[in-house]
């Protein structure tokens, strides 16, 4: 080896050192981590030791076994409230349907009542309960037996709550589920009693489960079905049918609640533990979803663990009073905080006319009154703009091969007239977010799902406008919302050449065309704010006239 090839060995040496050094110094973990490792395998060799320990005790009172368990072949258990009719079966207590009272599917008279689960998710367990023992998942309702003593239950608003309970044996656990339903909510608490009947303690875990149909359309854009969790940092949500069903989603710890959810419908899971974690997904088109709380189950221990779920409609007022921030699965998005106080205002109005197509009207002129001084002094800048417009067209014909002078002199213009050119634009961006705001609290308000605003077409028994929440059937009302806009942008001067002008005149048939597919009410809303905006301009036209003939 010569000199050269020594150095180059050096070098190589010393650099592989540095990137294994390195590498092991930036990886290693922090004094925290080591910290929370050796915390972790304290608590982990203290539940050995526990189990050890119950093993022996467990092998010393063998003479004190639990009593015979005697099955008995799954029926149907129904529960009647206020405002559901539940089937559960008795083979593992999992819920065959869930019929709401107060909604039926469509607006038809004798349209069925809105069923929560569905044939196919019954087939999945919906509020099944799955037990793991050493890694292995054990589907109770499947592989086990159980037994029901009571009858079918009726709780009354006198009543209060009244509970249910199966009893079960699967896989060496006895098991005992209670379920207590309330007569003024959709809220159905458990409390699940599980015993090891084995000599061997168990680290293992408790999983509440949800099934459902799709509580939507496939392809309806504005309303889909979709799985979503909030935990202490994050609220995250997925709708996208073939991600669910490849990839689904999940939660690893800190979850407060999942849910399978539409836009008006609810089918959520509340842990009662703080450490607990979510798996969810789509298979064979049916929305499943477990929350998962981990457990150590003592030889012939009973434990209890509690949970408890939401199916019903996502009324805002009852999600309210329930635990763990339930009321976060109704989220207007980026407009939340415009959207609710939209609401709370439209729902103050129909208090007091009982039709929502009238409050959202009125809800129209309390907002125009909010932007009246703002619109008003925009209007009138533009009553300015439209006698200058002969100035404009001069400037047009002196600097035609110019347009760089053409855009100074006229900006020169408007600047020695005081007139913002872009003032006529201001109201138009401020209500956009009022808009956006009121199109999601249509879309997502369970109040405005089927609520009418004209019954029928005038003398005729053709039903229109019977559900704000739907697009209009015969597009009346966006046609003249796209008239209106057309006739306010003719009353619209602009800034621009006349090829700008023409754009800005296909903006109505633009918005027309927007406007045909979303919800009526927001239509209306966006209608009779510009009949508003019209008549406000018509008056500042006049009170301008007035002016001009009497300075005259």
């Amino acid at each position: 080896m010569d000199k050269k090839e020594q150095i180059r060995l050096v070098i190589a040496l010393v650099l592989s050192a540095i990137v294994i050094f390195g590498w092991q110094y930036l990886t290693a973990p922090t004094a925290e981590e080591q910290a929370e490792m050796a915390r972790k395998a304290a608590v982990a060799e203290q539940k050995t030791a526990a189990l050890t320990k119950q093993n022996d005790a467990a092998t010393e009172s063998a003479a004190t076994p639990v009593a015979d368990f005697i099955p008995t072949a799954g029926t149907p258990v129904t529960v009647e409230t206020p405002l559901y009719t539940a089937t559960f079966n008795s083979q593992g207590g999992v819920l065959k349907k869930f019929t709401l009272k107060n909604y039926r599917e469509t607006t038809e008279k004798d349209s069925p009542n809105v069923d929560l689960v569905g044939e196919k998710a019954f087939a999945k367990g919906p509020l099944g309960l799955i037990l793991t023992k050493n890694s292995k998942e054990i589907h109770t309702w499947r592989h086990g037996e159980w037994s029901f003593t009571g009858s079918d239950i009726s709780v009354s608003e006198t009543d209060g709550t009244k509970t249910l309970t199966f009893t079960g044996q699967s896989a060496g656990f006895r098991i005992e589920r209670t379920l207590t339903f309330h007569a003024d909510s959709y809220l159905i608490e458990e409390a699940s009693t599980v015993t090891n009947l084995s000599a061997t303690g168990v680290e293992g875990s408790v999983s509440y489960t949800a099934a459902a149909k799709s509580m939507s359309a496939e392809d309806d854009r504005y309303n889909q079905t979709r799985i979503v969790y909030l935990t202490k940092d994050t609220r995250e949500e997925m709708s996208d049918r073939d991600d669910l069903k490849e990839e689904g989603m999940s939660a690893s710890a800190d979850l407060k609640w999942g849910s399978i959810e539409s836009n008006y419908f609810l089918f959520a899971v509340i842990p009662n533990g703080e450490d607990a974690s979510l798996s969810a997904g789509v298979q064979d088109d049916v929305f499943r979803m477990a929350v998962t709380e981990d457990a150590t189950f003592m030889p012939n221990v009973a434990k209890t663990i509690k949970a408890s779920y939401f199916i019903g409609a996502t009324d805002r007022a009852m999600l309210a009073k329930m635990p763990n921030d339930l009321a976060d699965t109704v989220n207007f998005g980026f407009f939340d905080v415009l959207a609710k106080p939209l609401l709370i205002g439209l729902n103050f109005f129909y208090d007091y006319v009982g039709n929502y197509g009238i409050a959202i009207i009125l809800l129209t002129l309390v907002i125009k009154l909010i932007f009246w001084p703002l619109s008003h002094k925009s209007y009138s800048s533009m009553e300015k703009m439209k006698k200058l417009q002969p100035m404009v067209a001069k400037l047009r014909e002196k600097y035609a091969d110019d347009k760089q002078k053409l855009n100074q002199e006229t900006m020169a213009l408007y600047k020695t007239y005081k007139v913002n050119p872009m003032g006529g634009c201001l109201p138009m961006l401020l209500q956009i977010p009022v808009f956006f705001g009121l199109y999601k609290a249509l879309l997502g308000a369970i109040e405005l799902r089927h609520a009418p605003f004209i019954q029928h077409v005038p003398f005729t028994d053709l039903p229109w406008l019977v559900d704000l929440s739907a697009k209009d059937p015969y597009y009346v009302t966006p046609l003249i919302m796209g008239a209106t806009m057309f006739l306010q942008q003719k009353m619209t001067p602009t800034a621009g050449d006349p090829t700008q002008q023409k754009i800005m005149l296909l903006m109505p048939v633009v918005f027309t065309f927007m406007f045909l597919q979303f919800p009526s009410g927001l239509v209306v809303y966006w209608m009779f704010n510009n009949l508003l905006s019209i008549g406000q301009q018509m008056m500042i036209a006049r009170s301008g006239k007035k002016s001009a003939t009497q300075n005259a």
